[in-house]
């Protein structure tokens, strides 16, 4: 994986955007599937929304991996 440092990342990181950055999706349209397809938890709930926009401190869970977006966002 790239490290974060070397990604550009425009804020805000919306969650489609972030599940590619950290891996989990191989593209776009993967993500919107999982997103859609409820395999996505974000601070512990189902979130639908692929454009759903994320803040420090929120967790995302794919899976029963943890990812945080506050090593991409300032």
């Amino acid at each position: 994986m790239t490290s974060p440092e070397s990604l550009p990342v425009r804020e805000p990181l919306r969650l489609d955007q972030f599940l590619k950055l950290v891996g989990v999706a191989q593209t776009g349209g993967h993500a919107k599937v999982m997103i859609q397809g409820g395999a996505v938890h974000l601070n512990g709930a189902v979130e639908l929304r692929r454009g759903r926009k994320l803040a420090l401190n929120d967790q995302v869970e794919v899976d029963g991996e943890i990812y945080s977006p506050n090593e991409f966002l300032e």
